[in-house]
């Protein structure tokens, strides 16, 4: 059986690792360096990097700051923020980058998912979803780190981006980010049974049951979280051994 993936996210603003609530109010979390290696010291299946300002100032990903990170960590590494083009994802891989996520590029144009994944394969590709909820069992996506509403239904540009190629899908609740009141699991479990491929369910953690509930409730295959690990409430192997005791497959240290 497929082992549960445990993923702690590094959401990166101006070289730091920073955590807000609904996508505002930042606070420092330190530095993402030193945060991905201690993160892979602790047993993280991978870890996730998210230059989370990189579109909205209309940039490209710090890709220094990623080598940097990359040569800190073992495991895998999903890298995001300003991936814009093919271009984009050569550099990350060969800055040792194993993942590329496309977010706000993949909503205005998905075909840049199918040129991904044609040329460095499906298992590389991530599609980043930022949705929030516009009214019962339906969710909108927003881009622009949540600044711009796309009118787009997120359930739909799921199946939509698999389609064209993506391997993964990063599903982030925008209602429930940095609220520690547990996944968005009506969303979360809407894209897990619509797509074919594994989604990391994201935004809301607070206690370790919520990491349980992404994957038994929302049908999640990893649950990422950030400000539970970032701020010390719950190490890694705490995390992942509750989930284990819950009945979760995991790999465990």
């Amino acid at each position: 059986m497929l082992k549960t993936r445990l993923i702690p996210c590094l959401d990166v603003a101006d070289g730091r690792v920073v955590k807000g609530v609904n996508f505002v109010g930042l606070r420092d979390a330190g530095d993402p360096v030193e945060a991905a290696r201690a993160y892979d010291a602790a047993g993280a299946d991978e870890i996730c990097f998210l230059d989370i300002h990189a579109t909205h100032e209309n940039r490209g990903v710090m890709m220094d700051r990623v080598q940097r990170t990359a040569e800190q960590c073992f495991v895998p590494l999903t890298v995001g923020g300003g991936v814009r083009t093919v271009a984009d994802v050569r550099k990350l891989l060969l800055a040792g980058a194993d993942k590329a996520s496309f977010n706000s590029a993949a909503v205005a144009n998905p075909d840049v998912i199918a040129e991904a994944a044609a040329q460095f394969g499906s298992q590389c590709i991530v599609c980043a979803i930022d949705a929030k909820t516009v009214s019962p069992g339906k969710w909108e996506i927003f881009t622009h780190g949540g600044r711009k509403p796309t009118g787009i239904d997120a359930v739909e540009f799921a199946k939509l981006v698999v389609s064209k190629g993506a391997g993964e899908i990063l599903l982030t609740s925008m209602d429930r980010d940095g609220t520690k009141s547990g996944f968005n699991l009506p969303l979360t479990r809407a894209i897990s049974d619509a797509v074919s491929v594994p989604v990391i369910a994201s935004g809301g953690v607070g206690t370790l049951d919520h990491l349980v509930e992404g994957v038994t409730e929302g049908r999640a295959s990893a649950v990422l979280a950030a400000s539970i690990f970032h701020f010390g409430e719950f190490t890694v192997q705490e995390a992942k051994r509750h989930m284990h005791d819950a009945g979760i497959p995991m790999r465990l240290t």
